[in-house]
């Protein structure tokens, strides 16, 4: 990491200010902006956007980048920063983002997108769908009967936490593999297309439908519903307040609930790449 001797991090939220801090921390020289609203910079100075992009040989930009393909994500910014304007500042720099841009460009490199860092936010992903479930759910998760739909990265986790706090725990997969997996972890198992029961917190980690009205009907009267999924998810929210189904549509957990360790994660996947790419 011989060419990058400092890095801009502007927009996002407190997952950004701790990578930045994680950075400044392993002695790089780190520049931030769109923080105008944080009610604390973990002892770094706020710079505007020109002084950032002048000393910064890299620059990273949040998860997402941006959410409605105009703007830069900035939730924290009194200011409003649009994409094009601010990719012609940033010029040949090398820019890391967390999910792809609605255009391309060149020197930009995606952490969000890769293995290593969707296995680590597995981790603050599941924990902050157990703190959903706790302050949702009107019983306690020991003892309760709880379904996670998919038995991917956060479905490993987060079926593993559950049963860690005495939770009922079954798991609905389509590969014939997982469900062997799901067996030999203890879990009940059941084919995503042949999923019954009732149940009392249901966490969907799938990013496609699955939870319609017909299979809410007969699996959640009287439960909890957690989407995990990113947008649109994997729960028909309109058929479950029709339903009387309280379902909560849980987004960027990691972010909300252990950004000091989700800023590390994207401090982590940002070295690896520019270890890989030579940077």
């Amino acid at each position: 990491m011989t060419n990058i001797n400092s890095f801009g991090i502007i927009g996002g939220d407190k997952r950004q200010l701790y990578c930045a801090k994680s950075m400044a921390d392993d002695g790089y020289g780190v520049y931030i902006c769109g923080f105008e609203k944080c009610d604390t910079l973990l002892g770094m100075e706020l710079s505007d956007i020109d002084t950032v992009l002048e000393n910064a040989d890299a620059v990273i930009l949040p998860l997402p980048a941006t959410k409605d393909g105009i703007t830069l994500n900035a939730p924290l910014s009194d200011k409003v920063i649009e994409l094009d304007k601010l990719f012609e500042m940033i010029q040949d720099k090398p820019v890391f983002c967390g999910m792809s841009l609605p255009f391309e460009k060149k020197n930009i490199f995606y952490y969000g997108t890769r293995e290593e860092f969707a296995v680590a936010n597995a981790v603050p992903t599941s924990e902050g769908a157990v703190e959903t479930a706790m302050l949702e759910y009107d019983g306690t998760v020991n003892n309760s009967k709880c379904l996670v739909a998919g038995y991917g990265r956060i479905g490993r986790v987060l079926s593993d936490m559950l049963a860690g706090l005495g939770a009922d725990v079954t798991v609905c997969a389509r590969s014939l593999k997982d469900l062997e997996f799901i067996k030999a972890k203890g879990f009940h198992a059941v084919n995503t297309n042949d999923i019954h029961g009732k149940y009392d917190i249901i966490f969907n980690t799938v990013p496609y439908m699955i939870f319609n009205a017909h299979i809410l009907a007969k699996t959640a009267l009287n439960a909890l519903v957690i989407d995990l999924a990113s947008m649109p998810g994997g729960v028909d929210f309109s058929a479950a307040k029709r339903l009387n189904i309280k379902a909560v549509h849980a987004l960027s957990l990691p972010g909300k609930v252990a950004p000091k360790s989700s800023g590390i994660i994207i401090k982590n996947a940002v070295y690896n790449i520019i270890r890989e790419e030579h940077l």
